[in-house]
Protein backbone atom coordinates (compact mmCIF):
# COMPACT_ATOMS: atom_id res chain seq x y z
CA UNK A 1 0.00 0.00 0.00
CA UNK A 2 2.92 2.54 0.90
CA UNK A 3 4.28 2.32 -2.62
CA UNK A 4 1.16 3.55 -4.15
CA UNK A 5 0.76 6.33 -2.09
CA UNK A 6 4.33 8.20 -2.68
CA UNK A 7 5.98 9.46 -5.74
CA UNK A 8 9.08 7.71 -4.76
CA UNK A 9 10.59 5.40 -7.90
CA UNK A 10 12.96 2.44 -7.93
CA UNK A 11 16.57 3.38 -9.24
CA UNK A 12 18.43 0.61 -11.26
CA UNK A 13 21.87 0.48 -10.83
CA UNK A 14 23.87 2.43 -13.90
CA UNK A 15 24.92 -0.92 -15.68
CA UNK A 16 21.95 -2.31 -15.81
CA UNK A 17 21.68 -3.63 -18.79
CA UNK A 18 17.94 -4.49 -18.99
CA UNK A 19 17.37 -0.39 -19.58
CA UNK A 20 17.98 -0.94 -23.23
CA UNK A 21 14.52 -3.41 -23.32
CA UNK A 22 12.42 -1.48 -21.39
CA UNK A 23 8.71 -1.86 -22.36
CA UNK A 24 9.02 2.11 -23.83
CA UNK A 25 11.95 0.73 -25.80
CA UNK A 26 10.12 -2.38 -27.12
CA UNK A 27 7.01 -0.55 -27.82
CA UNK A 28 8.85 1.94 -29.66
CA UNK A 29 10.42 -0.43 -31.82
CA UNK A 30 7.22 -2.23 -32.74
CA UNK A 31 5.92 1.12 -33.99
CA UNK A 32 8.99 1.86 -36.08
CA UNK A 33 8.62 -1.84 -37.55
CA UNK A 34 4.88 -1.02 -38.17
CA UNK A 35 5.76 1.88 -40.00
CA UNK A 36 8.16 0.73 -42.09
CA UNK A 37 5.70 -2.32 -42.91
CA UNK A 38 2.91 -0.03 -43.78
CA UNK A 39 5.05 2.41 -45.97
CA UNK A 40 6.42 -0.90 -47.76
CA UNK A 41 3.19 -2.64 -48.24
CA UNK A 42 0.38 -0.19 -48.58
CA UNK A 43 -2.97 -1.44 -48.49
CA UNK A 44 -2.18 -5.20 -48.23
CA UNK A 45 -0.57 -4.74 -44.65
CA UNK A 46 -4.93 -4.45 -43.95
CA UNK A 47 -3.87 -8.64 -43.21
CA UNK A 48 -2.36 -7.59 -39.97
CA UNK A 49 -5.70 -5.84 -38.80
CA UNK A 50 -6.78 -8.98 -36.66
CA UNK A 51 -3.70 -9.27 -34.62
CA UNK A 52 -3.99 -5.24 -33.85
CA UNK A 53 -7.69 -6.44 -33.01
CA UNK A 54 -6.56 -9.20 -30.72
CA UNK A 55 -4.10 -6.82 -28.44
CA UNK A 56 -7.41 -4.65 -28.35
CA UNK A 57 -9.52 -7.29 -26.67
CA UNK A 58 -7.21 -8.42 -25.02
CA UNK A 59 -6.53 -5.20 -23.41
CA UNK A 60 -10.26 -4.65 -22.65
CA UNK A 61 -11.08 -7.90 -21.15
CA UNK A 62 -8.54 -6.81 -18.28
CA UNK A 63 -9.59 -3.32 -18.04
CA UNK A 64 -13.83 -4.53 -16.90
CA UNK A 65 -12.58 -6.19 -13.62
CA UNK A 66 -9.46 -4.54 -13.40
CA UNK A 67 -11.37 -1.19 -12.81
CA UNK A 68 -14.17 -2.70 -10.88
CA UNK A 69 -12.02 -3.87 -8.44
CA UNK A 70 -8.97 -1.46 -7.91
CA UNK A 71 -11.39 1.28 -7.19
CA UNK A 72 -13.14 -0.82 -4.97
CA UNK A 73 -9.82 -1.51 -3.20
CA UNK A 74 -9.27 2.09 -3.75
CA UNK A 75 -12.42 2.95 -1.79
CA UNK A 76 -11.45 1.17 1.33
CA UNK A 77 -8.54 2.76 1.57
CA UNK A 78 -10.39 5.82 2.25
CA UNK A 79 -10.96 7.77 5.40
CA UNK A 80 -14.26 8.19 4.90
CA UNK A 81 -17.17 9.18 2.46
CA UNK A 82 -16.82 12.86 2.97
CA UNK A 83 -13.14 11.93 1.42
CA UNK A 84 -14.88 10.39 -1.47
CA UNK A 85 -17.06 13.77 -1.55
CA UNK A 86 -13.94 15.60 -1.93
CA UNK A 87 -12.42 13.68 -4.70
CA UNK A 88 -15.71 13.71 -6.64
CA UNK A 89 -15.78 17.36 -6.75
CA UNK A 90 -12.76 18.18 -7.43
CA UNK A 91 -12.26 15.57 -10.54
CA UNK A 92 -15.80 16.40 -11.98
CA UNK A 93 -14.91 20.16 -12.06
CA UNK A 94 -11.64 19.20 -13.51
CA UNK A 95 -13.12 17.80 -16.47
CA UNK A 96 -15.62 20.50 -17.36
CA UNK A 97 -13.30 23.01 -17.14
CA UNK A 98 -11.31 21.39 -19.36
CA UNK A 99 -13.74 19.61 -21.56
CA UNK A 100 -15.47 23.10 -22.06
CA UNK A 101 -11.75 24.60 -22.97
CA UNK A 102 -11.17 21.75 -25.45
CA UNK A 103 -14.44 22.02 -27.13
CA UNK A 104 -13.93 25.92 -27.73
CA UNK A 105 -10.38 25.72 -29.29
CA UNK A 106 -11.50 22.86 -31.55
CA UNK A 107 -14.15 25.33 -32.90
CA UNK A 108 -11.65 28.12 -32.76
CA UNK A 109 -9.17 26.24 -34.94
CA UNK A 110 -11.55 25.21 -38.19
CA UNK A 111 -12.97 28.61 -37.90
CA UNK A 112 -9.44 30.16 -38.12
CA UNK A 113 -8.23 27.84 -41.36
CA UNK A 114 -11.67 26.98 -42.84
CA UNK A 115 -11.09 23.49 -44.19
CA UNK A 116 -14.65 23.34 -45.16
CA UNK A 117 -14.89 26.08 -47.79
CA UNK A 118 -15.21 24.87 -51.69
CA UNK A 119 -16.16 21.39 -50.26
CA UNK A 120 -18.42 19.38 -52.44
CA UNK A 121 -20.73 17.41 -50.37
CA UNK A 122 -22.52 15.36 -52.74
CA UNK A 123 -22.43 11.37 -50.63
CA UNK A 124 -25.65 11.10 -49.00
CA UNK A 125 -25.70 9.16 -45.79
CA UNK A 126 -28.85 7.21 -45.39
CA UNK A 127 -30.96 7.40 -42.29
CA UNK A 128 -30.97 8.59 -38.93
CA UNK A 129 -27.87 8.02 -36.98
CA UNK A 130 -28.75 9.09 -33.37
CA UNK A 131 -30.41 11.68 -31.09
CA UNK A 132 -29.17 13.87 -28.35
CA UNK A 133 -29.82 12.79 -25.15
CA UNK A 134 -31.70 13.99 -22.78
CA UNK A 135 -29.74 15.09 -19.43
CA UNK A 136 -32.04 13.03 -17.43
CA UNK A 137 -31.65 9.83 -19.89
CA UNK A 138 -28.02 10.43 -18.91
CA UNK A 139 -28.60 10.39 -15.45
CA UNK A 140 -30.84 6.98 -15.74
CA UNK A 141 -28.06 5.38 -17.80
CA UNK A 142 -25.18 6.03 -15.45
CA UNK A 143 -27.04 3.47 -13.31
CA UNK A 144 -26.58 -0.47 -14.18
CA UNK A 145 -30.19 -2.28 -13.85
CA UNK A 146 -28.48 -5.74 -14.23
CA UNK A 147 -25.02 -5.93 -13.11
CA UNK A 148 -23.98 -8.83 -15.38
CA UNK A 149 -24.84 -6.67 -18.93
CA UNK A 150 -22.80 -3.65 -17.22
CA UNK A 151 -19.88 -6.12 -17.04
CA UNK A 152 -20.50 -7.67 -20.30
CA UNK A 153 -21.00 -4.42 -22.15
CA UNK A 154 -17.83 -3.02 -20.42
CA UNK A 155 -19.95 -0.20 -19.69
CA UNK A 156 -17.40 2.09 -17.50
CA UNK A 157 -19.40 4.14 -15.82
CA UNK A 158 -22.19 1.99 -14.80
CA UNK A 159 -19.39 -0.31 -13.53
CA UNK A 160 -18.38 3.09 -11.52
CA UNK A 161 -21.52 3.85 -10.13
CA UNK A 162 -21.42 0.18 -8.69
CA UNK A 163 -17.97 0.02 -7.13
CA UNK A 164 -19.28 3.43 -5.44
CA UNK A 165 -22.06 1.76 -4.04
CA UNK A 166 -20.18 -1.39 -2.93
CA UNK A 167 -17.39 0.58 -1.91
CA UNK A 168 -19.32 3.21 0.24
CA UNK A 169 -21.45 -0.02 2.26
CA UNK A 170 -18.31 -1.77 2.53
CA UNK A 171 -16.85 1.50 4.80
CA UNK A 172 -20.47 1.06 6.57
CA UNK A 173 -19.29 -2.34 7.69
CA UNK A 174 -17.46 -2.91 10.93
CA UNK A 175 -15.13 -5.64 11.73
CA UNK A 176 -13.70 -8.66 10.27
CA UNK A 177 -16.32 -8.27 7.53
CA UNK A 178 -15.18 -4.99 6.37
CA UNK A 179 -11.17 -6.52 6.37
CA UNK A 180 -12.16 -9.39 4.63
CA UNK A 181 -13.89 -7.58 2.12
CA UNK A 182 -10.88 -5.24 1.64
CA UNK A 183 -8.45 -7.48 1.43
CA UNK A 184 -10.45 -9.68 -1.05
CA UNK A 185 -11.12 -6.29 -3.21
CA UNK A 186 -6.97 -6.06 -3.41
CA UNK A 187 -6.20 -9.50 -4.39
CA UNK A 188 -8.47 -9.13 -7.05
CA UNK A 189 -7.27 -6.29 -8.04
CA UNK A 190 -3.88 -7.11 -7.57
CA UNK A 191 -4.76 -10.47 -10.06
CA UNK A 192 -5.96 -8.46 -13.01
CA UNK A 193 -3.12 -5.98 -12.64
CA UNK A 194 -0.27 -9.17 -13.09
CA UNK A 195 -3.18 -9.65 -16.40
CA UNK A 196 -2.30 -6.41 -17.75
CA UNK A 197 1.31 -7.06 -17.08
CA UNK A 198 0.89 -10.27 -19.10
CA UNK A 199 -0.71 -8.79 -21.87
CA UNK A 200 1.43 -5.78 -22.26
CA UNK A 201 4.37 -8.42 -23.33
CA UNK A 202 2.61 -8.52 -26.58
CA UNK A 203 2.45 -5.09 -27.17
CA UNK A 204 5.18 -4.25 -29.46
CA UNK A 205 3.36 -6.83 -31.46
CA UNK A 206 -0.25 -5.65 -31.48
CA UNK A 207 1.18 -2.09 -31.54
CA UNK A 208 3.14 -2.60 -34.39
CA UNK A 209 0.08 -4.18 -36.49
CA UNK A 210 -2.36 -1.03 -35.61
CA UNK A 211 0.34 1.29 -36.46
CA UNK A 212 1.14 -0.41 -39.83
CA UNK A 213 -2.55 -0.64 -40.64
CA UNK A 214 -3.03 2.81 -40.35
CA UNK A 215 -0.05 3.82 -42.33
CA UNK A 216 -1.10 1.67 -44.96
CA UNK A 217 -4.50 2.83 -45.35
CA UNK A 218 -4.42 6.68 -44.66
CA UNK A 219 -0.88 7.37 -46.13
CA UNK A 220 -2.20 8.96 -49.57
CA UNK A 221 -5.19 10.30 -48.40
CA UNK A 222 -3.97 13.70 -46.28
CA UNK A 223 -4.60 15.91 -49.20
CA UNK A 224 -5.98 19.20 -49.52
CA UNK A 225 -9.19 20.17 -47.34
CA UNK A 226 -8.76 16.98 -44.76
CA UNK A 227 -5.39 17.82 -44.67
CA UNK A 228 -6.13 21.62 -43.09
CA UNK A 229 -9.34 19.48 -40.79
CA UNK A 230 -6.45 17.66 -39.60
CA UNK A 231 -3.73 20.53 -38.75
CA UNK A 232 -6.43 22.25 -37.23
CA UNK A 233 -8.07 19.95 -34.91
CA UNK A 234 -4.59 18.57 -33.99
CA UNK A 235 -3.69 22.01 -33.33
CA UNK A 236 -5.88 22.53 -30.96
CA UNK A 237 -5.70 19.08 -29.41
CA UNK A 238 -1.54 20.50 -28.95
CA UNK A 239 -2.84 23.69 -27.42
CA UNK A 240 -4.86 21.99 -24.90
CA UNK A 241 -1.52 19.46 -24.41
CA UNK A 242 0.39 22.44 -23.60
CA UNK A 243 -2.36 23.53 -21.28
CA UNK A 244 -1.94 20.53 -19.28
CA UNK A 245 2.20 20.70 -19.73
CA UNK A 246 2.01 24.13 -17.54
CA UNK A 247 -0.53 22.84 -14.90
CA UNK A 248 1.25 19.77 -14.07
CA UNK A 249 4.44 21.98 -14.04
CA UNK A 250 2.55 24.66 -11.17
CA UNK A 251 0.19 22.08 -9.55
CA UNK A 252 1.60 18.87 -9.40
CA UNK A 253 5.01 17.09 -8.10
CA UNK A 254 5.68 16.41 -11.56
CA UNK A 255 7.32 17.83 -14.03
CA UNK A 256 6.30 18.06 -17.88
CA UNK A 257 9.71 16.19 -19.41
CA UNK A 258 9.51 13.84 -16.76
CA UNK A 259 6.18 12.84 -16.85
CA UNK A 260 5.77 12.57 -20.66
CA UNK A 261 8.94 10.61 -20.50
CA UNK A 262 7.62 7.90 -17.73
CA UNK A 263 4.51 7.42 -19.39
CA UNK A 264 5.49 7.25 -23.08
CA UNK A 265 4.30 3.73 -23.50
CA UNK A 266 0.82 5.07 -22.68
CA UNK A 267 0.77 7.32 -25.81
CA UNK A 268 1.76 4.71 -27.65
CA UNK A 269 -1.16 2.81 -26.85
CA UNK A 270 -3.62 5.49 -26.97
CA UNK A 271 -2.14 6.24 -30.14
CA UNK A 272 -2.02 2.65 -31.69
CA UNK A 273 -5.71 1.34 -30.09
CA UNK A 274 -7.76 4.61 -30.24
CA UNK A 275 -9.38 3.37 -27.21
CA UNK A 276 -10.20 4.93 -23.76
CA UNK A 277 -11.34 1.63 -23.01
CA UNK A 278 -8.51 -0.66 -23.92
CA UNK A 279 -5.99 2.19 -22.72
CA UNK A 280 -7.47 1.82 -19.30
CA UNK A 281 -5.89 -1.09 -18.17
CA UNK A 282 -2.17 0.28 -19.19
CA UNK A 283 -3.01 4.09 -17.49
CA UNK A 284 -3.85 2.61 -14.44
CA UNK A 285 -0.29 0.44 -14.33
CA UNK A 286 1.16 3.84 -15.46
CA UNK A 287 -0.37 5.77 -12.86
CA UNK A 288 0.55 3.01 -10.23
CA UNK A 289 4.43 2.70 -11.76
CA UNK A 290 4.94 6.57 -11.70
CA UNK A 291 3.97 6.50 -8.06
CA UNK A 292 0.49 7.93 -8.13
CA UNK A 293 -1.59 7.00 -4.88
CA UNK A 294 -4.22 3.97 -5.76
CA UNK A 295 -7.04 6.05 -3.56
CA UNK A 296 -6.89 8.23 -6.12
CA UNK A 297 -6.08 6.91 -9.62
CA UNK A 298 -8.56 3.90 -9.03
CA UNK A 299 -11.19 6.72 -9.01
CA UNK A 300 -10.51 9.18 -11.28
CA UNK A 301 -8.66 7.31 -14.18
CA UNK A 302 -12.13 5.26 -14.48
CA UNK A 303 -14.29 7.87 -14.17
CA UNK A 304 -12.17 10.08 -16.73
CA UNK A 305 -12.76 7.08 -19.56
CA UNK A 306 -16.56 8.18 -19.43
CA UNK A 307 -16.80 11.86 -18.86
CA UNK A 308 -13.59 13.33 -19.46
CA UNK A 309 -12.97 13.94 -23.35
CA UNK A 310 -11.49 16.88 -24.22
CA UNK A 311 -9.64 15.53 -27.13
CA UNK A 312 -13.13 14.21 -28.32
CA UNK A 313 -14.61 17.51 -27.84
CA UNK A 314 -12.12 19.45 -30.09
CA UNK A 315 -13.08 17.28 -32.41
CA UNK A 316 -16.35 17.72 -32.07
CA UNK A 317 -16.13 21.43 -32.95
CA UNK A 318 -14.15 21.26 -35.65
CA UNK A 319 -16.46 18.61 -37.66
CA UNK A 320 -19.26 21.06 -36.95
CA UNK A 321 -17.79 24.17 -38.03
CA UNK A 322 -16.18 21.92 -41.03
CA UNK A 323 -19.04 20.78 -41.79
CA UNK A 324 -21.17 23.95 -41.83
CA UNK A 325 -18.63 25.57 -43.90
CA UNK A 326 -19.03 23.14 -46.51
CA UNK A 327 -22.98 23.25 -46.00
CA UNK A 328 -22.80 27.45 -46.33
CA UNK A 329 -23.90 27.65 -42.83
CA UNK A 330 -22.92 30.28 -40.27
CA UNK A 331 -23.53 30.64 -36.51
CA UNK A 332 -24.76 33.70 -34.79
CA UNK A 333 -23.01 34.20 -31.61
CA UNK A 334 -25.51 33.35 -29.35
CA UNK A 335 -25.57 29.82 -30.98
CA UNK A 336 -22.53 29.35 -29.64
CA UNK A 337 -23.74 28.39 -26.00
CA UNK A 338 -25.92 25.64 -27.17
CA UNK A 339 -23.17 24.69 -28.97
CA UNK A 340 -21.04 24.45 -26.24
CA UNK A 341 -23.28 23.21 -23.89
CA UNK A 342 -24.26 20.16 -26.52
CA UNK A 343 -21.07 19.09 -27.57
CA UNK A 344 -20.16 19.37 -23.53
CA UNK A 345 -23.23 17.25 -23.19
CA UNK A 346 -22.60 14.63 -26.71
CA UNK A 347 -18.66 14.21 -25.34
CA UNK A 348 -19.46 12.71 -21.85
CA UNK A 349 -21.43 10.36 -23.86
CA UNK A 350 -19.26 9.18 -26.24
CA UNK A 351 -17.65 5.76 -25.81
CA UNK A 352 -14.60 4.31 -25.18
CA UNK A 353 -14.06 2.61 -28.02
CA UNK A 354 -12.67 3.07 -31.35
CA UNK A 355 -14.58 4.92 -33.41
CA UNK A 356 -17.24 6.06 -30.78
CA UNK A 357 -16.83 9.63 -30.88
CA UNK A 358 -17.45 9.89 -34.67
CA UNK A 359 -20.80 8.42 -33.99
CA UNK A 360 -21.17 10.90 -31.22
CA UNK A 361 -20.13 13.90 -33.94
CA UNK A 362 -22.87 12.76 -36.53
CA UNK A 363 -25.16 13.49 -33.45
CA UNK A 364 -23.94 16.47 -33.14
CA UNK A 365 -23.94 17.62 -36.79
CA UNK A 366 -27.44 16.24 -36.86
CA UNK A 367 -28.82 18.58 -34.01
CA UNK A 368 -28.13 21.65 -35.96
CA UNK A 369 -30.00 20.46 -39.16
CA UNK A 370 -26.63 20.71 -40.88
CA UNK A 371 -26.07 17.62 -43.90
CA UNK A 372 -24.60 14.80 -42.21
CA UNK A 373 -22.67 13.61 -45.28
CA UNK A 374 -19.60 14.74 -43.25
CA UNK A 375 -19.53 10.98 -42.89
CA UNK A 376 -17.98 10.33 -46.60
CA UNK A 377 -15.39 12.74 -45.62
CA UNK A 378 -14.21 13.13 -41.91
CA UNK A 379 -15.14 9.52 -41.58
CA UNK A 380 -12.47 8.25 -44.48
CA UNK A 381 -9.95 9.32 -42.12
CA UNK A 382 -11.68 9.31 -38.91
CA UNK A 383 -8.60 6.73 -37.87
CA UNK A 384 -6.61 9.12 -37.78
CA UNK A 385 -8.63 11.67 -36.05
CA UNK A 386 -9.35 9.22 -33.30
CA UNK A 387 -5.15 8.99 -32.88
CA UNK A 388 -5.62 12.76 -31.23
CA UNK A 389 -8.84 11.85 -29.98
CA UNK A 390 -7.62 9.05 -27.59
CA UNK A 391 -4.13 10.56 -26.68
CA UNK A 392 -5.43 13.73 -25.55
CA UNK A 393 -8.78 12.29 -23.61
CA UNK A 394 -6.42 9.81 -21.58
CA UNK A 395 -3.40 12.61 -21.05
CA UNK A 396 -6.11 14.63 -19.39
CA UNK A 397 -7.08 12.00 -16.79
CA UNK A 398 -3.54 11.10 -15.92
CA UNK A 399 -3.04 15.15 -15.56
CA UNK A 400 -6.32 15.13 -13.76
CA UNK A 401 -5.27 12.58 -11.70
CA UNK A 402 -1.79 14.15 -10.81
CA UNK A 403 -3.79 17.57 -9.83
CA UNK A 404 -6.16 15.74 -7.53
CA UNK A 405 -3.23 13.97 -5.97
CA UNK A 406 -1.50 16.53 -4.94
CA UNK A 407 -4.45 18.39 -3.80
CA UNK A 408 -5.37 15.77 -1.77
CA UNK A 409 -1.52 14.78 -0.26
CA UNK A 410 -1.24 14.46 3.39
CA UNK A 411 -5.22 13.80 4.14
CA UNK A 412 -6.41 10.50 1.78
Amino acid sequence: MGADTGHDRPVKPAGNSNRRTGPGTRILIGMLVGVGLGAAMGERVTVLQPVGDLFINLLVLAAVPLVFFNLLAGLTALADVRTLGRLAGKTVGYFLITDLVALSLGLGAAALLRPGDGMRLTEQAAGEVGTVPAFGDILLGMIPTNVFRAFSEGNVVQLVVLALLLGVATMALRGGTQERLATAYEDLAGLFRRLVHLILWTAPVGIGALIAVTVGRYGTELLGPMARFLAGLWAAQLVVVGGYMLLLRHFSDFRPGRFLQDTGSLWATTAATTSSLASLSVGMETARRIGLPRTVYSFTLPLGAQLNKDGTSAMLGAVLIFTAQAAGVSFTPADFVTILFLGLLLSEASGGIPGGGFVIALIYVQAFNLPIEVAAIVGGIYRLVDIGNTTVNIMGDMVGTSLVARSEAGRT
